[in-house]
């Protein structure tokens, strides 16, 4: 085992906290230029004050709080350049390829780049880790996963793999026609994926992201039913890179902060650019590609809803692929929560897999009894999983701190401002006469 914990190249200007198991993916990251340096946790929503709903968490509040699922990052910084990473979820231990476990899409608009979604749908089973990039690095992401699933032992006779890449476009504040990941960079985030805290913000596949015209990123948070609604825990993790009306637990924070969807056209002698700062080469003008284009020199990004957002949904809960779908059909539910307005141009998209040995299964497996958790129970795990959802978009954006980029700089949500305004609606949004919790 070797570990990678201080080293500096800064050609590549790159940062990651990361714990690699093989020689050969620590040596081509440093040719490329790569290097690991771990990064401070920053404030969440709920250190703040701010209470999502009513479930209680899981003891890390993460999408790891799901038994025996992993998350490791690589993240690219180099200013201004270069601001992307990789985020990888490895839903359960063992050999994937040879015991997948049960999965379901969800597509809200599907103006995006997910691979894998067709054998997912078909099959109702993901077999590889999850990894999430940058929308014009799919093709590399797809290389690095099969590339990892080959390797592994017990699957020299494999064939065939079906690799899930999510994306979202990070190209205001990334050169993405760079195209900068490899496929080691993406093996790298599968190596030294871990159960433990997530880091959250700008990292990862989150480098890059805007969101609600303040810098995104990744973001986590779980819920847990109460043993008598059966105990489960739901995780989320999200890549948050879309646009709309910023709102806090139901406080319109966007608006009041002058940063939101049709200010322009609704507010037009109040509206001023506060992003108009891009300069240099533009080779995304007027580029709306999926995953969501990114803002063009001069375009407020507050302005912009155009963009993405990734949701992976975890539970331990003994769930069919049926049942798996309409779990990841709620998410949406907490991503509208906050504001995120779905428009045209955006691609967001739910993955949703579930863990119980129970409902794991292999090709070899034949008839043999499976327990799935009923139909009328499932009300108590679709509020958690809008609940984690809303919570981990906004832990993304508490996290995230400013980032200069390829075509202008975004800057971090100002979390001080959006605590006076919430703290103004009563600490509850607009549930007045209500407590702050």
């Amino acid at each position: 085992m070797i570990e990678a914990q201080s080293l500096d190249r800064r050609a590549g200007g790159v940062r990651v906290s990361c714990r690699l198991a093989t020689a050969g993916v620590l040596l081509a990251l440093l040719v490329a230029g790569w290097s690991p340096v771990a990064r401070a946790a920053e404030a969440r929503v709920r250190d703040r004050g701010i209470e999502i709903g009513v479930l209680a968490t899981g003891p890390l509040n993460a999408i790891t709080d799901v038994a025996g699922v992993r998350v490791g990052q690589v993240t690219l910084a180099a200013p201004p350049a270069r601001n992307t990473g990789v985020t990888a979820i490895v839903p359960a231990p063992g050999n994937l390829r040879q015991r997948p476990v049960p999965a379901a899409v969800h597509v809200a608009n599907g103006y995006g780049k997910l691979a894998g979604i067709s054998q997912i749908r078909e099959l109702g089973e993901i077999e590889t880790p999850i990894v999430l990039t940058n929308t014009l690095n799919v093709a590399e992401g797809l290389a690095g996963v099969v590339r990892w699933t080959l390797d592994r032992p017990g699957n020299e006779d494999v064939r065939s793999v079906n690799a899930v890449v999510g994306e979202t476009n990070d190209g205001f504040l990334n050169h993405i026609r760079a195209r900068a990941v490899t496929p080691e960079h993406v093996i790298a985030a599968i190596e030294r994926a871990e159960t433990g805290p997530v880091a959250e913000g700008a990292v990862g596949a989150g480098r890059g992201t805007v969101a609600f015209g303040f810098k995104g990123g990744i973001g986590t948070a779980s819920r847990r039913l109460p043993e008598t609604l059966g105990g489960w825990t739901v995780g989320v993790l999200v890549q948050a890179n879309m646009g709309g009306i910023l709102t806090v637990d139901g406080v319109r924070v966007g608006e009041a902060l002058g940063r939101y969807y049709l200010r322009e056209a609704v507010a037009p002698a109040h509206h001023t650019d506060r992003q108009g700062e891009g300069e240099g080469e533009d080779e995304n003008k007027g580029e709306n590609e999926g995953g969501g284009a990114a803002p063009g020199p001069g375009t407020a990004p507050g302005d912009n809803p155009d963009g993405s957002i990734m949701i992976v949904v975890a539970t331990d809960a003994p769930l069919s692929a049926r049942n798996l779908e309409r779990l990841a059909r709620r998410a949406v539910a907490g991503l509208a929560r906050t504001g995120a307005s779905l428009t045209n141009g955006s691609g967001d998209y739910v993955i949703a897999f579930a863990t119980h040995p129970a409902v794991r299964r292999a090709p070899v497996d034949g008839v043999r009894p499976v327990a799935h958790w009923p139909n009328a129970a499932m009300s108590p795990l679709f509020q958690g999983v809008a609940e984690a959802t809303e919570e981990a978009i906004l832990n993304a954006l508490f996290a995230a701190e400013p980032v200069s980029g390829h075509r202008g700089a975004v800057d971090a949500l100002p979390v001080a401002r959006v605590m006076e305004l919430w703290r103004a609606a009563g600490g509850r949004g607009e549930r007045t006469g209500e407590a702050p919790r």
